[in-house]
């Protein structure tokens, strides 16, 4: 193993850890605030991860939109509740006794679905990135399914605004 590849192994492993620590930190502290904080590195790390595997559009995408703009999105709408500042804001559900269960069905499910796949660590695997690639892809193979998806999104957020629109009415009628 060559000096540059034994520290991309290094770095890889080392962001793959913090992501997998962070991601462990959402889902087990019971203070929203530090939850969402911890959510915010999470989020940085997959990004680093991306850019290890030299998909420099994703990690751009991953940057700018899930560790920049979702996380405000997520800390103001903590910010517009009142109890959210609280260390037990996280109350304990009757549903902890299946979240083991589920999370080792998960795992296992993952395993299964990642073991089998070749996998080969190479740093920088070429200079031109993915760019290049995922726009071709998305106008020669996948413009129909992109649209379609496109489509189906506007009409969910319609949707979504009529009920809030039809909630909204409803709540002026009982006043």
């Amino acid at each position: 193993m060559s000096h540059s590849q034994a520290l991309y192994s290094i770095a890889f492993y080392a962001v793959a850890l913090l992501t997998l620590t962070s991601a462990l930190l959402v889902v087990t502290l019971r203070n929203v605030v530090r939850a969402a904080l911890a959510l915010i590195a999470c989020f940085f790390m997959v990004s680093w991860l991306y850019l290890l595997m030299n998909a420099d559009l994703l990690w751009v995408a991953q940057l700018l939109i899930y560790a920049g703009a979702i996380p405000v999105l997520v800390v103001f709408a903590i910010m517009m509740t009142r109890r959210s500042m609280s260390d037990t804001s996280n109350s304990d559900t009757s549903n902890r006794a299946w979240a083991l269960p589920v999370a080792a069905a998960v795992f296992v499910l993952l395993l299964a679905v990642l073991l089998p796949a070749p996998w080969k660590l190479t740093p920088w695997p070429d200079l031109a990135g993915t760019t290049g690639v995922i726009g071709e892809q998305l106008i020669r193979t996948f413009a129909v399914p992109f649209e379609v998806v496109s489509v189906l999104l506007l009409i969910g957020l319609i949707g979504a605004v009529i009920l809030a629109r039809h909630e909204e009415t409803e709540a002026e009628e009982r006043k």
